[in-house]
């Protein structure tokens, strides 16, 4: 069963969702904060002859790197708001498609 939404809901909705993507990166980044150290820590306490820190702290970087182009919606290779314009462009054709 699909709700249909006044325009206000669905801005509401949308804001919400958004938050939650940036709530849930700063979460993201706050446990970063806290393990990495905690990692470099027990290297350098039991194994100092090698430096494998260095692993998990660049594959979290990563993707800590790309929840934050999500949350905070940088995408330099689509451009700005190009979701909003393929949205615009699919609804403009299932239109075209339901006038036929």
């Amino acid at each position: 069963m699909e709700k249909n939404y006044s325009k206000e809901e669905q801005k509401y909705l949308k804001a919400k969702e958004r938050v939650e993507k940036i709530k849930g990166f700063y979460a993201n980044l706050l446990s970063y904060c806290i393990v990495i150290p905690f990692l470099i820590y027990i290297n350098l306490r039991f194994v100092p002859h090698f430096y494998w820190f260095w692993f998990p702290m660049a594959g979290w970087g990563i993707g800590l790197l790309f929840h934050a182009m999500e949350a905070f919606r940088y995408n330099p290779f689509l451009g700005k708001d190009w979701e909003q314009r393929k949205i615009k462009e699919f609804m403009e054709k299932d239109k075209q498609h339901q006038n036929l």
